[in-house]
């Protein structure tokens, strides 16, 4: 499952790198929306941002980075990027790679997820390892890989992912999917933890949730990315709010009790919010 370190708030992924445990989605955040994003993000302390080829907003990301480092004296080495490569670029992974390269502009793509399970994504994962070997990416892993078609995939690769990606947030918890992957030394993240857009209203207003925040002095957002820490899961919120991007990185100085991660055990509905 990856080993957790609280006080550097990362994490140690099975090829001995290490990543932030707190990111930053990108989801839906047009280009200048996500350029000060990622720049509001990095200015607070976070480290770890998430976009995709299908979010059409690397360059963004890539702009927001490159910024940031200059406006803040921010190492490359000290930021994490992770991008995706969707299933209609499967065909052709070499010139997805070198499309999602040359859109970040960074110099060097920490994670390389594979999006969804499609046509090809075996032959795609070979060339992310072939860029992997040539050092153009650090990592590589999978995004909406479930049980069956982690069963199906890993016995065609030849490096374990160090990563999987899924929807995962207190109205669906992935109960068994979460320690099967912890269990292959692979670590879990979460996507939409507040339960994705349209739910996110009636996550936070969840009495439970707003019960355990009250204790702690907290909001149940802040509550909700921490259930998820001592979960062993890692977490991207999206948000294009500075306020809420600070708070949601805010979540080291308090802790869940036994009895509150199963009050929030028990909001399980297994009710998936996106098709994937």
């Amino acid at each position: 499952m990856g080993i957790f370190a609280f006080e550097s708030r990362t994490v140690l992924l099975n090829n001995g790198r290490r990543m932030p445990l707190v990111g930053l989605g990108t989801y839906a955040l047009n280009h200048s929306k996500c350029v000060n994003a990622v720049m509001a993000f990095l200015k607070a302390g976070g480290r770890l941002i998430d976009t995709a080829h299908f979010y059409g907003n690397e360059d963004a990301v890539g702009e927001g980075v490159r910024r940031a480092m200059k406006e803040y004296g921010i190492p490359r080495e000290d930021i994490f990027v992770t991008t995706k490569l969707y299933p209609n670029q499967y065909s052709d992974p070499e010139a997805a790679i070198a499309q999602a390269y040359g859109k970040l502009n960074i110099g060097f793509i920490d994670l390389l997820l594979l999006h969804h399970p499609g046509t090809d994504d075996v032959k795609t994962y070979k060339a992310a390892e072939n860029a992997a070997a040539d050092g153009r990416i650090g990592s590589i892993g999978l995004s909406n890989w479930y049980v069956r078609e982690l069963k199906e995939f890993l016995p065609k690769i030849s490096v374990m992912p160090v990563l999987v990606q899924n929807e995962i947030h207190p109205f669906y918890q992935e109960q068994e999917v979460v320690p099967y992957i912890q269990s292959l030394g692979i670590v879990v993240q979460g996507w939409y933890p507040f339960g994705g857009r349209g739910y996110t209203k009636d996550m936070l207003g969840n009495g439970t949730l707003e019960a355990i925040a009250a204790a702690h002095g907290v909001t149940a957002a802040q509550v909700i990315l921490r259930w998820n820490l001592q979960r062993g899961v890692t977490v991207i919120p999206g948000s294009g709010n500075p306020d809420h991007i600070k708070e949601n990185l805010d979540i080291f100085d308090f802790k869940l009790s036994d009895e509150e991660m199963k009050a929030i055990s028990r909001l399980d509905r297994n009710e998936k919010h996106d098709w994937y």
